[in-house]
């Protein structure tokens, strides 16, 4: 049998719990909700009864996007925003205490890609024995990394002959992926030692390492003249610091249905992204401001199906290669261990 003295004091510690600091809670948006980049975001708190806020904070990403003084409800334009997962964040003070809420929401591309085929403008001969992983043009060679256990190597290769005029063949513990010329530096990725090389450009004299962060792994890499973009086979791209290497921001790549995943290969060319997407016969592209794929490119048919004999090479010998030559406006692509170097014109589809 409980005691007056036991009963009483159950009462009272009950009577402080329902005297403590309101739970407040978000009434809009929904945990998840998916919006179109360009909606308006309606942010709105479910207030308990009798409560009066003082002062309620909101973030977008850590960025503030709005303040009152009570509960009333703020609208957020996602128009300057990129694609993705977006944490909303409300620091509400209701004069006695602060509480801190979080909510995710999903930005979403509404931009269905305009469709492109292609037309060969010319053909070139290509190493057969290049698993390619990553390819630019700089004046009238072609600079590949290729990989493979024990077979990744850096070259220099003759656009119209195909000869490799120069390489250097990595250390057996690296696979070698995709690489960008800065400067008078070559960059390479490595695909799971989570490591990135960094090369003379003229001898390939091998002159640092460097960490990931952030990234899952190592797989396409481009320029844009201010920081190195590297896809990790996801639909993320990081951007990277030129000179230290370090992932500074990073963007999410939808079209209208949908995250892209397995980007690969990478070429920037006109402000945009364009990306070889694995074992697909596309390239898309991106903008790079927001996530969003503008255009995607189908290049079906471009090596004859019957070309690699048995399906494991089928499934692994796939297109994956993207050049510009921003002088001539010339685009090459082309495959892993594929015969061919393909110079091609983009049509659009009707």
């Amino acid at each position: 049998m409980l005691s007056c003295l036991s009963f009483s004091l159950l009462f009272t510690v009950s009577c402080k719990e329902r005297s403590s600091t309101p739970t407040f809670s978000f009434k809009l948006p929904e945990q998840g909700q998916s919006f179109g980049l360009g909606d308006q975001v309606k942010i709105e708190l479910d207030v308990p009864e009798g409560t009066k806020l003082s002062s309620a904070t909101y973030l977008l990403d850590g960025k503030e996007v709005g303040v009152k003084n009570n509960a009333e409800a703020i609208s957020v334009s996602t128009t300057d925003l990129s694609l993705g997962y977006k944490l909303v964040t409300a620091i509400v003070d209701d004069g006695a205490a602060k509480d801190t809420l979080t909510i995710n929401i999903e930005l979403k591309s509404a931009v269905k890609p305009a469709l492109y085929g292609y037309q060969i403008v010319n053909t070139m001969p290509h190493d057969t024995s290049a698993y390619i992983q990553g390819l630019e043009y700089h004046n009238g060679r072609f600079l590949e990394s290729t990989g493979q256990e024990k077979h990744s190597t850096l070259r220099w290769v003759d656009v119209k002959s195909g000869k490799v005029l120069q390489q250097i063949k990595l250390d057996d513990q690296y696979f070698g992926e995709g690489s960008s010329l800065v400067g008078d530096k070559v960059i390479m990725l490595t695909w799971e030692s989570h490591l990135g090389l960094v090369f003379d450009a003229k001898s390939f004299k091998q002159l640092s390492t460097f960490p990931y962060q952030s990234s899952a792994e190592g797989w396409g890499l481009c320029f844009d003249g201010t920081q190195l973009i590297k896809s990790d086979g996801t639909n993320k791209l990081w951007f990277l610091n030129k000179d230290t290497y370090r992932e500074e921001s990073a963007i999410e790549v939808y079209d209208n249905n949908g995250p892209m995943d397995s980007l690969n290969e990478l070429e920037y060319i006109g402000g945009k992204i364009y990306a070889n997407v694995y074992t697909k016969n596309i390239i898309v592209v991106i903008d790079p401001k927001t996530g969003v794929i503008e255009q995607q490119i189908d290049f079906s048919g471009l090596l004859p199906v019957d070309y690699f004999k048995t399906d494991n090479d089928r499934a692994n010998n796939v297109l994956n290669g993207i050049a510009w030559d921003s002088a001539g406006k010339r685009l090459f692509v082309t495959g892993k261990k594929w015969p061919k170097m393909f110079e091609v014109k983009l049509v659009a589809k009707k």
